[in-house]
């Protein structure tokens, strides 16, 4: 059918109308036709089979049984009264209750003639029982014979306020059926059906929302899920195919002086062979032509840096100047620090701006920028400011990119007239299945390698009770020379109670670890920056043993002496800070500990994040079952959750089909990057982008 009928307003259609078309609007986000067709229920009533009594098992599902009404009872209880049926079939008996509408049902019951019931059955003092069924006479029911599952679509309670029921959902998508004579345009060429034996577009509408069976239910699943992220990963394929195409970058052709001394005089250790992997991938984008846009993932402790400097330095060698843009002025401080070590006297001139960088001094840096002695260039949001101008910005890294919109970031781009190069960093594992749907058009390269020399860190869950053998422990570490964080949760809605706590622990911590003896810092959000960085600056310095604060220093704040990280009331951090955290020690050659403190009572999903703690120091391990316990939306913060919209796919249960559907749109684009000799595909695909069905993610 014309598929501009699917753009029709949803106020046309019969039986909506205008109020009811604002409320469709407002809470379901359905303004066309199109939007009603892809309104995909979320669970169904399998109304295609008829129980018998002496079957029926103690889950609370939902179920179709014919019988018989042989006595009807009111029993008194201590809140008014319920209504009491006893229903039989040839194997069994069972209840039928009610709590309101007594009388009218009392006076409309027949008894010792077949009715079919349908609802949702309960175990209790061991006999089944049924409140509120929905009942039909046998007779009625054989006429209207309604052989196919029912559909549950998504509801709010102000739909449900509006009269917009389960059920007049459901009428308005028979209607739709009516209108459009079920007629859909395929949206996939005849050899992708063929090749993996899906059914038509039209066949798969019809049997997501009446399906006759569970099979065909499957296969519309399929049908429609695969579809939805193969138009996805087409986008993001073709954008990255395109982007090389048609974005020339700088050629960095030369490997120079500045890259081999370093190379071969300032390496504090041999790179690890994912490294090396990682710098060559790097140099075969920086040499071919066009705009390097790829991200670098690696776990904490990783060795990224090492490859962000030696990446700087090629765009040097080739007459170009990098910047390395950071969330923080932390992180910002310490990438300068590290590099700054890292280069010794190297001949590079490099220099740091943050928001706390005096105005005389900015000047400078400004004035250096645009003349070109300044060849590096670290800092944080300033880096954005318009009075920052390059002489020839020819490399872009940004740390951390989940913290920055995709606004801020184009705004590096525009800095010359050929966008320089891009390398987006993370220490936040993605797992596989994401990295393809929320970057599939960058390139990925990955660290999977700790350096050598790194032992890895000894995770152990201990519960309040054990809270003596630690403070042990602690002791013990500290007679060595080490030091400890103490680290206490901080959730918004409880900043009272998170705050006593964190005062609670601090004074327990310094009635067992006395002055002289023992220095402890503390850290809060409730002190000034200015404090905060001075008690920072005396753990850093070795002034203080053990360092007392909430989740402030969870980004990047390096201390090579301390070796153990104590995490109180652990059940209440999610697996990817945990695993953050526990990467603030291990950073030197000593044997790391982090501990993980919690109560007795635990919920399974804190039992499983505690146990993957316990059981892996594998990040990406870690962000795969953080994925499946979280969903990708809370994973990537709001700002990506471009990868929520998902109509009925799921980007973890469907990973399989995701797969598939990424090495399907690849081999399309591969040999037919216009999609010339798929029509059908490119239609479909324009259609999408032109009525924004099609989200255009975050890069």
């Amino acid at each position: 059918m014309n598929s501009n009928v699917l753009q029709t307003p949803i106020a046309y259609l019969k039986g909506v109308g205008p109020n009811r078309a604002g409320t469709l609007q407002s809470e379901l986000g359905i303004h066309t036709y199109q939007d009603l067709i892809n309104l995909f229920p979320h669970r169904y009533i399998d109304k295609t089979q008829y129980y018998k009594i002496g079957q029926l098992q103690r889950t609370s599902s939902e179920v179709q049984i014919i019988g018989k009404i042989v006595n009807i009872k009111t029993v008194e209880q201590k809140k008014g009264k319920r209504l009491v049926a006893k229903f039989i079939d040839d194997t069994g008996e069972m209840e039928l209750v009610w709590f309101r509408g007594q009388k009218w049902i009392r006076e409309n019951l027949k008894l010792n003639i077949s009715y079919v019931i349908f609802g949702k059955i309960n175990w209790f003092n061991g006999a089944f029982s049924m409140p509120h069924p929905e009942m039909e006479l046998w007779e009625d029911h054989e006429k209207g014979l309604k052989m196919y599952m029912q559909p549950v679509y998504p509801s709010t309670e102000k739909l449900a306020n509006k009269g917009l029921t389960n059920k007049v959902t459901n009428k308005l998508i028979q209607q739709l059926f009516l209108e459009t004579k079920g007629r859909f345009k395929e949206t996939l060429s005849p050899s992708l059906i063929a090749e993996l034996g899906l059914i038509s577009k039209g066949e798969a509408l019809f049997n997501i929302h009446f399906p006759k069976n569970q099979e065909l239910l499957a296969k519309a699943q399929f049908r429609l899920k695969f579809e939805e992220l193969f138009y996805i990963q087409l986008q993001l394929i073709s954008k990255n195919l395109l982007h090389k195409q048609k974005i020339k970058g700088y050629n960095f052709d030369k490997v120079g002086t500045l890259f081999k001394t370093f190379y071969e005089h300032h390496l504090p250790f041999k790179l690890t062979n994912a490294q090396k992997r990682v710098i060559k991938e790097i140099r075969a984008d920086l040499g071919s032509n066009a705009q390097m846009n790829r991200l670098l993932q690696g776990d904490v402790g990783s060795g990224k840096t090492i490859v962000a400097l030696m990446t700087m330095l090629l765009a040097i060698d080739n007459g170009y100047q990098a910047c390395l843009m950071a969330p923080t002025e932390i992180l910002a401080n310490q990438h300068f620090m590290g590099v700054k070590e890292l280069l010794g006297d190297i001949g590079v001139n490099i220099a740091l701006l943050t928001g706390s960088v005096k105005k005389s001094a900015r000047k400078i840096i400004h004035e250096q920028l645009e003349n070109g002695e300044l060849h590096i260039l670290i800092g944080t949001h300033a880096l954005l400011e318009d009075k920052v101008t390059y002489k020839n910005l020819g490399l872009a890294i940004v740390d951390e990119q989940h913290r920055f919109g995709v606004a801020q970031r184009a705004r590096l781009w525009h800095k010359n007239d050929i966008p320089p190069h891009v390398l987006v960093m993370t220490a936040t594992p993605i797992p596989r299945t994401l990295a393809m749907s929320l970057y599939g058009d960058l390139d990925i390269s990955t660290i999977d390698e700790l350096p050598p020399g790194r032992k890895p860190i000894k995770t152990v869950h201990r519960y309040d009770s054990n809270r003596l053998k630690v403070f042990q422990f602690i002791r013990d570490e500290i007679k060595k020379g080490r030091q400890v964080y103490v680290v206490y949760p901080l959730i918004q809605e409880s900043e009272a109670l998170d705050y006593k706590d964190l005062m609670d622990g601090y004074e327990s911590i310094t009635r067992d670890f006395p002055l002289p003896d023992y220095q402890i810092s503390i850290v809060h959000g409730k002190m000034k920056p200015a404090d905060k960085d001075y008690e920072m600056e005396r753990f850093v310095k070795g002034e203080t043993q053990i360092m007392v604060a909430t989740t402030v220093i969870e980004v990047g704040v390096n201390v090579p002496n301390a070796s153990v990280m104590i995490i109180e009331s652990a059940e209440r951090f999610g697996l990817s800070q945990l695993h953050q955290l526990r990467g603030r020690v291990g950073r030197g050659a000593e044997q790391s500990f982090c501990i993980l403190m919690t109560g007795h009572k635990l919920s399974s999903d804190s039992k499983t994040r505690l146990e993957t703690m316990v059981g892996t120091n594998d990040g990406f391990q870690i962000a795969e079952v953080d994925l499946k316990l979280r969903g990708p939306g809370d994973l990537m913060g709001t700002q990506q959750s471009g990868v929520l919209h998902l109509k009925i796919a799921d980007i973890i249960k469907d990973n399989d089909i995701l797969k598939l559907a990424r090495y399907h749109a690849f081999k399309i684009l591969k040999e037919d990057i216009a999609l010339q000799k798929h029509p059908i595909i490119l239609h479909a695909y324009t259609q999408l982008v032109k009525y924004k069905n099609i989200w255009n993610y975050i890069s």
